[in-house]
C-alpha cells in the first residue's frame, strides 16, 4: 500500500479507502483470471482422462500427475480468494460507513478494563440497587400501597425488556405520590448505603477522581445519598418529580414564577400547595433509555475527561458504555441476568474495586 503522508484525517481515510479499493479490484481480477485458467485446464484434463487408460501403470501415473497439477492450481488461487475477502471487508468499513472517524474497536480485555478503572478521571455510579440497597421507586410504591405491581415493572425495566421512560411513566402513574409522601419516605425510611460504597467513594476522592451519581431515580432521594457520601449535589443527575400547588404544577429544582426553597425543592408562587402528583420532568436525560450515555457524553465535553467509568446493576447502566470507557456490572444487591451475562467485568462487593485501586 502506498505511504500516506497527509495529516488531514478525512483525506487520510479517503486515500486508505481508495488504495485498498484498488487493491481489491486488482486482486479480484487476478482471481477471476486464475479461475478461468483452472476451468480450462480442468476441461482439458477431463478430456485427457477420458482418453487415458487406467489399466496400465503409465495410465495411472498420468492420472495422478493431472490431479496433482489441478490441486496445486487450486491451492495457489486460495490465498487470493482470502485476500479479496479481506479487502472487500475493508471497503465496507471505509466506504459504507463514511461518518465513522475511527476503525471499529475490539472489545477490551478484563485486564484493560481494570487499568481504565485505576486511571479513570471520573467514575459514575448508578444509585438504586448499586449505591443504595433499595430501588427508590419500589420503596416509594410500598409506602403508597402499590409495592407488588411496581416491583414487577421495575424488574422488567432493569432487565431491558421495556424502555425505561415507558416503565417510569407507568410506575409513577400507578403510584401518584404526593409531595408529603416523598418527604416522609426520606425522613422515616432513609435509603441504606450498600456496604463498602462509602469507603470506595472516599478512596476515589483521595485519588482526585470526580464521582458522579447518575440515576433513573428521583433527585430528592439521590441528593440525600450524595450528602452522605460527600458528593456535591452538582454532581447528581436524576429525575425530577412535579407536584401541583394552588392548581398549577411545579417541578423540583425548577423555578417558574418565583421561588421558595424547601428541603431541596423549589416552588413557584406561594408555598401553600396541594402537593398532588403532576408528573415528572421528561426533559431530563435520565428519564429515558440511553440517557445515562448522554450524561457521560456531556461530562466528557464539559470537563474534558479522557476515561469515564460507569458502575451499575441495570441494563441502562450497561448501555452507557460507550460513550463510557468501562462498564462494571454490580450484583451486590440484586442480580440482573442480562447484565451478569454480558458484562465483561462483574462484581458483587465494592471491596473488589478497593483492592484494584490499592494495586497501583
Amino acid at each position: 500500500m502506498p505511504r500516506i503522508t497527509t495529516l488531514n484525517p478525512r483525506t487520510r481515510w479517503a486515500e486508505a479507502a481508495g488504495s485498498k479499493s484498488a487493491a481489491a479490484q486488482a486482486s479480484t481480477a487476478h482471481l477471476e483470471h486464475e479461475v478461468t485458467i483452472s476451468r480450462q485446464q480442468q476441461a482439458g484434463a477431463n478430456q485427457q482422462l477420458s482418453q487415458t487408460s487406467t489399466t496400465s501403470l503409465a495410465g495411472i501415473k498420468a492420472v495422478l500427475s493431472l490431479c496433482s497439477a489441478l490441486l496445486a492450481r487450486t491451492r495457489a488461487a486460495a490465498p487470493m480468494a482470502q485476500e479479496t475477502l479481506h479487502y472487500s471487508h475493508s471497503e465496507k468499513d471505509f466506504i459504507l460507513s463514511p461518518h465513522s472517524k475511527k476503525a471499529p474497536k475490539r472489545m477490551a480485555s478484563l485486564m484493560e478494563l481494570k487499568e481504565i478503572f485505576r486511571s479513570a478521571d471520573a467514575v459514575c455510579f448508578d444509585v438504586d440497587s448499586t449505591v443504595i440497597r433499595e430501588e427508590g421507586i419500589d420503596e416509594l410504591a410500598k409506602f403508597c400501597g402499590v409495592g407488588d405491581a411496581v416491583a414487577e415493572m421495575t424488574r422488567r425495566a432493569m432487565g431491558g425488556t421495556v424502555t425505561f421512560k415507558a416503565a417510569l411513566t407507568a410506575r409513577l402513574g400507578l403510584i401518584r405520590p404526593s409531595y408529603e409522601q416523598v418527604q416522609k419516605l426520606i425522613s422515616d425510611n432513609p435509603p441504606q448505603l450498600t456496604p463498602g460504597i462509602r469507603e470506595l467513594v472516599s478512596r476515589l476522592h483521595q485519588r482526585g477522581v470526580q464521582v458522579f451519581l447518575v440515576s433513573g431515580g428521583f433527585q430528592s432521594i439521590v441528593e440525600h445519598v450524595a450528602l452522605q457520601l460527600n458528593i456535591p449535589t452538582a454532581n447528581v443527575f436524576a429525575n425530577r418529580l412535579k407536584f401541583y400547588f394552588n392548581g398549577f404544577p411545579a417541578s423540583s429544582r425548577v423555578l417558574l414564577l418565583g421561588s421558595s426553597h424547601q428541603s431541596g425543592w423549589q416552588w413557584a408562587g406561594s408555598t401553600a400547595h396541594t402537593g398532588e402528583y403532576a408528573g415528572f420532568d421528561e426533559t431530563q436525560p435520565t428519564a429515558e433509555s440511553g440517557g445515562k450515555g448522554k450524561v457521560i457524553t456531556h461530562l466528557k465535553e464539559q470537563f474534558h475527561f479522557k476515561k469515564v467509568v460507569m458502575i451499575g446493576d441495570g441494563a441502562t447502566d450497561m448501555e452507557a458504555c460507550p460513550p463510557g470507557d468501562c462498564f462494571i456490572g454490580f450484583g451486590g444487591n440484586v442480580v440482573r441476568k442480562q447484565v451478569k451475562e454480558k458484562a465483561k467485568w462483574y462484581i458483587t462487593h465494592f471491596d473488589e474495586l478497593l483492592k484494584e485501586l490499592e494495586e497501583r
